[in-house]
């Protein structure tokens, strides 16, 4: 179950780098609005040369190429540098960064002419699509890939934690700030879907889009009908671009501290050598005629399937085969502020099965059905259903491969598989983590 997870994380990062390539020579171009009076043609046909078909080109685009070989170097040098002096202090950078740059471009799209129309159409309710079973399954799937679970990521990071950090506190500040910063971005996207709107005499409805449509072609569209479009422009794609460097960090180091821990490697040594196989793995696929043709086809089965039956699966080991959830929130509630109950185990354990189970199935049968995208049988065979099984299959062998220099944690479920009783004690003492305790802090180490 948790190779999987990072062999999601290895397959949406080699795409992922594609589109942070795309953002930053977008932003570039922006300041001489280099698409021109056609958006939609200048990025399809000029920029990317698109060509749906061919299964596999190898006619590179050289631009492409280049700007997704800088964020690899870029990324792969974070990595190496590591998790403190690599991917936290760029953080502390990229993050404030990030939020002063969107505030920015918030406030700039309010200020269009045709900005009130577009919230209108944002925080005007309809009540009746409340009675929609499917309205209630898409927001819960838009709040669970916003909060990247099942990447591997939450995991990851988690294991940086001091063993007494607030979980549920941690916890809702995570999702608090990640939720605000949504809101935050819709109402800049729409402030200036109204705006485009307002121009053409149309309703909000149909200038709207999503994905790489919105970015790529709905937004230069209006970049071109604004008075300071070129900065507008500058600032909108600049913050795609931090925002995108952030998450590719965060999905690299899963990939990384994995085969870190696996192999017991120096991490510099496997920073630049799973980073190196990424990159030109990345490079060969997206950076030709059919990148983009790869790129939604990945993107569909690894967050549409592989993402949604993994989160699934681990409810249900978790729950049903260990029955390991009543010892699980009682360590939440050992350490964290905000306690957990039976409200907490209905939500993650009851809803969570039956949302998932529903959108699973429903999402495999209209996969089934008809291939995705009106792509070729063949397209969706290799970059859809081939990815998953690759990743299955890799998990498999991997999870085969015995540790180096690390001893399994086997014990039974009472003795927390492994984990030594004195140090389960020390974790659930009812007393606050202090910094200078040195013996807490051994133990802590220990665990």
């Amino acid at each position: 179950v948790g190779w999987i997870q990072v062999g999601i994380s290895f397959f949406i990062t080699l795409y992922y780098a594609a589109i942070i390539g795309w953002s930053g020579l977008y932003a570039v171009k922006s300041l001489n609005k280099a698409w021109g009076a056609d958006p939609d043609t200048y990025f399809f046909s000029d920029f990317l040369q698109f060509d749906d078909t061919s299964t596999f080109s190898t006619n590179f685009v050289p631009q492409i190429a280049l700007a997704l070989a800088v964020v690899w170097i870029a990324a792969i040098i974070v990595l190496a540098i590591g998790v403190d002096k690599g991917i936290g202090r760029i953080s502390k950078i990229f993050i404030p960064l990030l939020a002063v740059l969107f505030v920015i471009v918030v406030i700039q799209a309010l200020l269009l002419p045709g900005a009130a129309t577009g919230l209108d159409a944002l925080f005007t309710p309809d009540w009746g699509a409340l009675a929609d079973a499917g309205v209630w399954v898409a927001a819960y799937g838009q709040i669970f890939f916003s909060l990247s679970v099942s990447f591997g990521i939450m995991l990851t990071y988690s294991s940086y934690l001091r063993p007494r950090t607030n979980l549920t506190g941690t916890g809702l500040t995570t999702a608090f700030a990640n939720s605000s910063f949504e809101v935050l971005a819709g109402i800049g996207v729409f402030a200036a879907l109204g705006f485009m709107a307002v121009q053409q005499a149309v309703p909000v409805d149909e200038v709207a889009t999503s994905g790489i449509g919105l970015a790529f072609v709905a937004f230069p569209a209006i970049i071109n009908e604004m008075a300071f479009g070129p900065i507008f422009g500058f600032l909108f794609f600049s913050s795609l671009t931090i925002a995108g460097f952030t998450s590719l960090f965060s999905l690299l180091e899963v990939v990384v501290s994995a085969f870190k821990d696996k192999l017991n490697l120096p991490r510099k040594t496997v920073a630049i050598a799973i980073g190196t196989v990424m990159a030109l793995l990345s490079l060969a696929l997206f950076s030709t005629t059919s990148g983009l043709l790869a790129l939604d086809i990945m993107d569909k089965f690894t967050n549409n399937v592989g993402i949604v039956a993994i989160a699934l699966i681990s409810v249900i080991v978790l729950d049903w085969i260990l029955r390991r959830v009543d010892e699980f929130s009682s360590h939440i509630n050992a350490v964290s502020s905000f306690k957990v109950g039976t409200l907490w185990r209905i939500s993650v354990i009851n809803v969570t099965t039956l949302v998932l189970g529903f959108t699973l199935i429903q999402e495999l049968i209209t996969l089934i059905q008809e291939p995705y995208g009106g792509y070729t049988a063949a397209q969706v065979a290799l970059y859809g259903w081939g990815v998953i099984g690759l990743i299955v299959v890799a998990a498999f062998a991997l999870s085969l491969v015995p540790w180096r220099g690390n001893h399994p944690l086997d014990g039974p479920p009472g003795s927390d598989f492994g984990v030594d009783p004195e140090i389960r004690r020390v974790l659930h003492q009812p007393r606050k983590y202090n910094g200078s305790d040195k013996q807490h802090n051994e133990k802590g180490a220990a665990l």
